[in-house]
């Protein structure tokens, strides 16, 4: 059993996964909730195969080739291409650290800890895991603490939602206006987001699947797994709050953590709301920021080519550990200056979004350069390029519409 597990469903992908639902992700599916009651639980659904064949690609190409993501782009389109794609991702890191970190002073907030020690502590928690932890390490230390969103899904029954409104809401919200579009647009860019490109490319190769077809199919099982786990966590809070807030105040824009909390505790009661939300939020936060630093130490590190593996010593990859270490400590300064989780939370998300035409154009270019025999073909072939398409569509409708409002 132990051994299935290992290698089935403690992965890369799952990993990833847990990290996908993030402060910024659980944000957004709380506002999305609180506006429009369940209208958000269709699309949430309608992102697992997204997210998966996303993902999938990702797993393919790693192992296929051996490079992280900027690496590949650096060898098949040169230093430029790589370095714009770099910069891609240090927008995306740079949000997302920020996110986490501002969540993390949230939940303190929640039981009266002050932001400075609560957000110092988680960063030298993360600084202390990133330096004297090796791939496996880290990976099982962010599954284990990544698993506390399940909290979410236990939130979400307690609330008792009628499977009348979850039925109805499967109907579709064809509307756009009054919000709904940036919200929609903001969950996609909380579903895929472009560190987790980076991230999983390079984790494949840290992890030692190999370049055999075993590997992929590992790979392939626990992405599978965690792109249903981080919807269904989505879809979750969606419910929780929608089922609450959502349904007593129908369009009341959230203002804090506290506020999803307070809509949560006539059903759970003060403490119950801040042991399950907070800690779900932990959970959340800590395994995202986690994996956000070394996703962006490992993109700039391989366009610039200097080592990157989490199975290096500190003093052999000093480059590498010395971006990740930066950008968290980066971050917890900017939460510690205080900053509104909500609307920079949705912003980043929709900034995601808008970056993923860049980030899909890449990924399909390098999957179209594998050699055949890893290469996609015939109906699949035809479903992905589709749906990552439609992604990219959202992406570029959405970077028009900031065009528009910012003119």
């Amino acid at each position: 059993m132990l051994p299935w597990i290992a290698t089935t469903v403690v992965g890369p992908g799952l990993l990833v996964m847990l990290a996908d639902t993030d402060a910024g992700s659980v944000v957004t599916a709380a506002q999305s909730g609180a506006r429009f009651r369940l209208a958000m639980v269709l699309p949430e659904l309608a992102l697992i195969p997204i997210l998966y064949v996303v993902q999938e690609m990702t797993v393919r190409i790693g192992l296929a080739t051996q490079l992280g993501h900027g690496a590949l782009i650096r060898r098949e389109y040169g230093r430029a291409w790589a370095t714009v794609a770099a910069l891609t991702l240090l927008a995306a890191c740079t949000g997302a650290m920020v996110t986490e970190l501002a969540g993390v002073a949230g939940v303190g907030s929640l039981v009266g800890w002050p932001t400075a020690p609560t957000v110092g502590a988680a960063a030298l928690g993360l600084i202390a895991v990133l330096l004297f932890g090796r791939y496996r390490r880290v990976e099982a230390i962010g599954i284990v603490v990544g698993a506390l969103e399940l909290l979410f899904v236990i939130a979400a029954l307690t609330v008792h939602p009628r499977g009348s409104d979850l039925l109805a809401s499967l109907g579709g919200h064809w509307s756009l206006a009054n919000g709904y579009g940036t919200l929609l647009a903001a969950n996609v860019g909380a579903v895929v987001m472009p560190w987790m490109i980076y991230y999983q490319q390079e984790a494949v190769i840290d992890k030692g699947y190999g370049v055999g077809a075993a590997g992929v199919r590992r790979a392939r099982r626990n992405t599978a797994l965690g792109a249903v786990a981080t919807q269904v966590v989505m879809v979750a809070i969606v419910v929780a709050l929608g089922a609450t807030i959502g349904s007593s105040d129908a369009g009341h824009s959230l203002g804090s953590i506290g506020e999803i909390a307070a809509a949560l505790t006539p059903f759970l009661g003060h403490r119950g709301a801040i042991l399950l939300f907070g800690l779900g939020m932990v959970g959340a936060s800590v395994t995202a920021a986690l994996v956000v630093s070394v996703a962006g130490a490992w993109g700039i590190s391989e366009v610039l080519g200097w080592r990157h593996s989490l199975n290096d010593e500190p003093r052999a990859a000093v480059g590498f550990y010395a971006i990740a270490v930066g950008g968290i400590v980066a971050s917890a300064l900017a939460v510690m200056a205080s900053v509104n989780l909500v609307a920079l939370s949705v912003d980043v998300e929709v900034m995601n979004a808008v970056l993923l035409p860049v980030v899909l154009g890449f990924l399909v270019l390098l999957e179209r350069r594998l050699e055949p025999a890893h290469r996609m073909g015939g109906t699949r072939r035809a479903v992905t390029y589709a749906l990552t398409a439609l992604v990219a569509i959202v992406g570029l409708v959405t970077a028009v519409g900031v065009v528009v409002r910012v003119a």
